[in-house]
């Protein structure tokens, strides 16, 4: 009799047996060649020895299968010849990876299939190489799994350093926050100190202004009566017939009046002086003639150099009216045109007034001849302030810069939380792992150009000479869900094209780098990047995961 163990022992040999039985019997499932084991069963044959076109159009004898005539529309009917333009035919590659190929490249003279199966009927002589070439093949995935494992690591710290980053600057704006409702409640209170301060100033200022406006009025009255007595004289002495008439034909008399230099005043050159008037009286006389004719009297007397012709002299004519507007209307130093309060002297600390630099037009003017239309007048002095105005200029002065200092300080605080939110706004991927490429830039160089790419901000493209860089695009968005692949757009505008466009793709890498640009289509750019932030692992990669058909 057996003993328990010697049972024990057989049946476990019988079940070994068996079990190889079964692997034996599924390596020979029967079913045509090129079909793979997947889609052995709808290859079987019927009771009735009949074989079903998979798109279940036809019915053919089992016996017309592979037999190098193609009978079935979709081509199921010749998996294992060429019959069939859109047949389809399986390399099983036991070892390697299957491959599907056209069916056209079956018996064609190449070998397609490692196992070279593909070539049964050929004259050509196929090695089969899949066992080679899956030990290659696991060999790389290996090393892409190794690589994947380290990138994986970095990865997570960037992970880690981008929530910090991202931490850091959410308090960062917390306390930008609180800074910026300090200093707003500051800048209210400077400007209510600078209000104030400018009251004072401006109740001091008011009297110097006041006094200073009834100097220049008086100086205006004295000018304008001035003005008005030469014009007497000049009328009396014009009115030959004493009429209280200027008329034509007295101008004409004066040779001064000669605007072409002929020798003889006409009609239309004395009509010009009297305004289109054949005779005027003394007040429109003083409106409307003297203007014209005080010019042509100064270059009479020599005062200046006379015009070159006729057209210039009357454009000298023309500014002379408007030195003579503007001199009626001219404010006094310190004061607006519309009687607004002017801006107070610019002053240091100790109340001394600081010269400002300003461009003058009658800048030196007294080292130069009176030019025609020209008033030589005597400049008014600029007041000289008491002590006690001066201290209030200055403390004016001091809270003026005080607040534009508050206020700046507010809007570089509104700048750094602009950034900030920004920041805290963009995606960094689903850990955040990409955030420490924020401000960072890499470059790629060709034989041609240099190539920037700032993630989260901009693409460049720079000539190696030196010339001037072209933006190809500023950060849109990421362009799928995967964090694979960025979108840079709106770029420079090409030359009678779009705008400039770049695309990047993300590969896994132990740094971050640009590995390649190009230029698939005009003002299309693609760069190729790797990074650890682009790396993910999951410890299946680490095994072989490829199901070779036995």
């Amino acid at each position: 009799m057996w003993s328990r163990r010697g049972r024990e022992s057989s049946w476990l040999h019988l079940a070994l047996a068996v079990c190889s039985l079964g692997i034996l019997v599924l390596t020979e499932i029967p079913r045509p060649r090129g079909v793979s084991i997947s889609r052995a069963s709808l290859y079987q044959v019927d009771s009735g020895g009949k074989f079903v076109c998979l798109d279940g159009r036809k019915t053919i004898q089992w016996e017309q299968v592979n037999d190098d005539y193609c009978d079935c529309e979709d081509g199921s009917d010749e998996p294992g010849t060429a019959a069939c333009a859109n047949g389809v035919f399986h390399c099983t590659n036991a070892g390697f990876k299957p491959l599907n190929l056209p069916s056209s490249r079956v018996n064609d003279g190449i070998c397609d299939c490692c196992d070279a199966s593909d070539e049964y009927a050929s004259a050509v002589s196929c090695i089969n190489t899949c066992s080679e070439l899956g030990k290659e093949d696991r060999l790389r995935e290996k090393q892409r799994a190794e690589m994947a494992k380290m990138g994986s690591q970095l990865r997570a710290e960037m992970s880690q350093r981008g929530k910090t980053m991202k931490e850091e600057q959410r308090v960062r704006f917390a306390e930008l926050e609180r800074s910026k409702a300090e200093a707003e409640a500051l800048s209210k209170e400077k400007t209510a100190i600078k209000e104030d301060a400018e009251a004072l100033e401006n109740a001091a200022l008011k009297v110097y202004r006041d006094r200073e406006e009834e100097a220049k009025r008086a100086k205006q009255e004295a000018e304008a009566l001035s003005n008005r007595d030469e014009a007497e004289e000049v009328f009396r002495k014009y009115d030959s017939n004493q009429n209280q008439l200027l008329e034509i034909v007295e101008l004409q008399t004066r040779v001064v009046f000669d605007r072409d230099r002929d020798g003889s005043v006409t009609e239309e050159e004395a009509r010009f002086f009297l305004d289109e008037h054949d005779q005027v009286d003394f007040e429109t006389f003083v409106t409307l003639c003297w203007p014209k004719i005080k010019p042509f009297l100064m270059l009479d007397s020599g005062l200046f150099k006379p015009p070159s012709d006729a057209e210039e002299l009357e454009k000298e004519s023309e500014h002379y009216e408007a030195e003579e507007a503007e001199l009626q209307n001219e404010p006094e130093d310190g004061y607006d045109l519309d009687g607004s309060e002017p801006s107070p002297p610019y002053q240091d600390e100790e109340g001394t007034e600081i010269e400002q630099e300003e461009e003058d037009d009658d800048e030196g003017m007294d080292d130069q001849e009176v030019g025609e239309g020209q008033v030589e007048t005597a400049e008014v002095p600029k007041p000289e302030y008491d002590a006690e105005t001066q201290e209030l200029i200055r403390q004016a002065n001091n809270a003026r810069n005080q607040l534009t200092e508050a206020e700046r300080h507010v809007r570089e605080i509104d700048t750094e939380m602009k950034k900030i939110e920004d920041l805290l706004n963009k995606d960094y991927g689903k850990d955040e792992e990409f955030a420490p490429l924020n401000g960072e830039c890499l470059n790629f160089e060709d034989r041609e150009y240099v190539y920037k790419l700032c993630p989260f901000d901009k693409a460049i493209q720079q000539p190696k000479n030196g010339g001037a860089e072209t933006r190809l695009g500023v950060w849109e968005k990421w362009a799928n869900t995967d964090y694979t692949a960025m979108k840079y757009n709106n770029g420079a505008t090409c030359w009678n094209g779009p705008a400039r466009s770049a695309f990047v793709h993300l590969d896994c890498g132990l740094d971050s780098r640009i590995l390649s640009v190009t230029e698939p289509n005009r003002c299309e750019y693609e760069y190729r990047i790797q990074t650890p932030a682009a790396c993910t692992f999951k410890e299946s990669n680490s095994k072989d995961q490829l199901h070779d058909e036995l």
